[in-house]
Order: C-alpha cells, then structure tokens, then sequence
C-alpha cells in the first residue's frame, strides 16, 4: 500500500486578530510535503494575514496551526522558524548597507533536521546573485532583491516556504526565473505556500489552489480543476 501524504502544514479553525480587528474567520487549509499551494484573493482578503498568522506574527490567534505534524499556535516566532518554516514577507527587507553575499551569510541555521543551501549554491541557482554578491542591497534591482530575500531563506535550512506576492511589480524576464526557481526547488522537495495577486504567474505552478474572501476560503480546487473553476475564479478575483 502507498504511504499516505506527509503533512507539512494543517490549518483548522484559524482565527486572528489586529487589535480589535477581527481579519481571520476560521481558515482550513492543508498542505502536503512537496507541494506547491497557491493563496488567492483580492487585496483585504485575509491572504497575506494567514501567512502572518502560521509564523506567529499577528495579534491574538486561535485555532490550530501544526507544522509537519507539532502544534505551533502557541509557539513564538523564532520557534516557529525552528520548526523549519521560511517567511518571504512582500517587503523583503534587504540589509541595503550590506552586500549581497553578507546578506547571504547573515541567516542562522534554523532547522534542526535540514541543512541549509550553501552559498555556492545559492549563486548556482541564482546567476543574478553571483554576478553581485560584492553590491550593496541599495544597488539591487528589485527583481535581484526579490531572489536574495529567497536566497537567504534557502541558507536557513527552511522546507517549508512561504512567500508573499515574490512576483509583484517585477519585469517579466525576472518573473520567469522566479517561476523556473520555485520548480527546480519543488523538483528538490520544497514544500512551497504562495500567495499571488499575478494569476498568469501561479496558475502553472500549483498543485492546488485556495481561494479566500472576508478572511475565510471560500474555494478549494485542485490544478486538474482549474479551467472549470475559472467562471467562479473570474467572478472572485477578476482574472
């Protein structure tokens, strides 16, 4: 018999807060060990706010949050990450007074079990990188940032990546590497949460799709699924 899926990330009933702001309504999602799972919705969605939540990084939460099987809802941040877990915020935050391969070095090994990429493999996977690894992070093209920001997850030892809008405002020739290095990153077992405004960008990439609205998913299809879902995708997200 085959082995059933691991589950490298289960949300149940999650709830989160702001303040008094109530932004996440029980949120379900699961995600299996080298999948790729893609987050839509439009803009005040709740997307970017699930992803703050699994890293511990909103107000309240309540809920269930296990990460490869361990309970994380209570944990803080800098436990979260130990679990083996990367978060690519949408702002990247660059170190600009350093340079791109002080950059790289700075990163702690997070993950216990993983060992995280070397810088050599890092240039090997990112040319980009390697032909500036003496710039300051100021003189990186956003698109250059956009790959560090990655990198520097990748030196962690991180499995689990979650990435926030990484295609926003790039020029096309830099969203294609993008995508040509989530695929050879899933080909080497990265299990991979996207959250994506770009439709044309995660379309090819997912293995599945959850779609959210006022905090909540209201969708949930599989890649086979995706041209019958796109009446319903139209009317939710504009595409």
């Amino acid at each position: 018999m085959s082995q059933p899926p691991v589950c490298a990330l289960r949300i149940q009933d999650l709830q989160a807060w702001y303040g008094e702001s109530h932004i996440l309504h029980k949120v379900n999602l699961e995600v299996h060990a080298g999948e790729v799972v893609t987050i839509l919705g439009r803009n005040g969605a709740g997307r970017t706010t699930t992803m703050r939540a699994i890293m511990g990084l909103t107000g309240r939460r309540q809920g269930s949050v296990q990460i490869y099987g361990k309970e994380a809802i209570a944990l803080p941040t800098y436990k979260i990450a130990h679990l083996g877990v990367g978060y690519c915020p949408e702002e990247r935050g660059i170190f600009s007074s350093l340079s791109t391969e002080e950059n790289l070095l700075l990163p702690p090994q997070v993950a216990r079990d993983s060992q995280g990429m070397s810088v050599d493999e890092i240039y090997a996977m990112f040319p980009n990188l390697a032909e500036r690894k003496h710039s300051q992070g100021t003189r990186l093209s956003g698109g250059e940032q956009q790959m560090l920001a990655v990198a520097r997850i990748l030196r962690t030892g991180a499995r689990l990546l979650l990435l926030d809008e990484i295609s926003e405002g790039l020029a096309p020739v830099i969203v294609q590497a993008l995508a040509r290095m989530i695929l050879t990153l899933k080909a080497r077992g990265y299990t991979i949460v996207m959250v994506e405004q770009n439709f044309r960008f995660a379309a090819p990439l997912a293995d599945r799709f959850y779609v959210m609205e006022h905090g909540q998913v209201v969708e949930h299809f599989a890649a086979a699924q995706l041209q019958e879902k796109m009446a319903v995708l139209n009317e939710l997200l504009g595409v």
